[in-house]
């Protein structure tokens, strides 16, 4: 699959470089940030966020869980805008949007009724100047700059690096601190990572699994979710812990599978996993192994768990926009589909 400077291509080839002057530019805030939340010890932290920013919400929920021992839960943004439910006794609660646009009517009613219920409201936002930026108790900036494909991609990475830089002042992990600050060359080397294997077999596949568990689980999500938009393949999202129960059913020969393992405990449900796929002769690719009866994919090692997530999705995002184009379809303006989807 001959490469072409798409915007997706493009956009997602700067991730790296956009992780490292976030990190330079927020260092003060994030400094700042993190000691008022040692103060203010939040006994809960609930997310609010939709489509990909809700991927990176839900590694945000096993990166602060793991960290810093405080409960994650997801806000449903629809139970503020369409039921018009209050939020209730949120003093001491850290309310974290996260959002390219900081547009989306829900989201902007759920900001509203969280600062009633007296959460502390903190969004990360890409564009400065949209209301849910101004609308939050601080306003974490993401500095990916304009994103013109439809399908995000620096964005999701700039959320991904924003919620460690977080967890990292939060935590006062000075080996994760390191770890951020040097986040963007990992990040932009992992781009070129060949995993055109992937979109070779790929080609004619009309459904498939990715499959991630822990600071994965958002990561596989997100995946996904960029094969239906720039591909459309019926790919879905499973955690390692739970695709053998009814899913497994679909499974047969020739079906593909890509493990995307988390590089910490976690991962060690894989290599049965992997196993059992394979003897049912599922095409399993795995980033993070090597697996039984896998294929394994380049894959940097040696890197911080909460890192390596932002690599492999940085290398299946070269790969996707490649199958995309392979299989005759823009990537960068998938049919049917808007920049930015304003939700009621």
């Amino acid at each position: 699959m001959s490469q072409s400077k798409t915007l997706m291509w493009t956009e997602a080839r700067e991730a790296g470089q956009i992780v490292r002057r976030q990190v330079e530019a927020n260092a003060s805030l994030m400094r700042d940030l993190g000691a008022r939340l040692r103060a203010q010890k939040p006994r809960l932290v609930l997310t609010c966020a939709r489509g990909s920013s809700d991927h990176a919400a839900g590694f945000g929920k096993y990166a602060i869980e793991t960290r810093l021992g405080v409960l994650v839960a997801s806000h449903a943004p629809s139970t503020s805008s369409i039921f018009g439910t209050p939020l209730r006794d949120l003093d001491g609660a850290l309310f974290l949007v996260i959002s390219q646009s900081g547009k989306s009517p829900d989201i902007l009613t759920s900001i509203a009724f969280a600062k009633e219920a007296g959460a502390f409201v903190v969004a990360m936002v890409n564009d400065a100047n949209s209301p849910a930026a101004k609308a939050a108790d601080v306003f974490i900036p993401l500095h990916a700059g304009p994103e013109l494909a439809v399908a995000a991609t620096k964005s999701y990475i700039a959320s991904l690096s924003a919620i460690i830089h977080l967890v990292a002042e939060w935590s006062e992990d000075a080996d994760l601190l390191a770890a951020i600050n040097q986040a963007g060359d990992h990040i932009s080397a992992a781009f070129h990572q060949d995993w055109s294997i992937v979109g070779e077999a790929l080609l004619d596949a009309k459904s498939l699994f990715v499959i991630g568990r822990g600071l994965t689980f958002g990561i596989a999500h997100e995946m996904a979710l960029k094969l239906k938009e720039t591909s459309a393949l019926h790919a879905e999202a499973f955690s390692a812990a739970e695709v053998r129960h009814g899913p497994m059913a679909i499974v047969e020969a020739g079906f593909p599978v890509i493990l995307i393992a988390p590089m910490d405990e976690a991962a060690a449900s894989f290599p049965a996993l992997s196993d059992e796929f394979a003897a049912r002769h599922a095409k399993v690719f795995a980033s993070g192994g090597p697996f039984p009866g896998a294929i394994d994919l380049p894959t940097q090692t040696g890197l911080h768990p909460l890192i390596a997530p932002l690599c492999q999705v940085s290398s299946f995002y070269a790969c996707a926009e490649a199958l995309a184009r392979a299989r005759g379809r823009n990537p960068d303006s998938p049919p049917w589909l808007n920049k930015v989807t304003e939700t009621q």
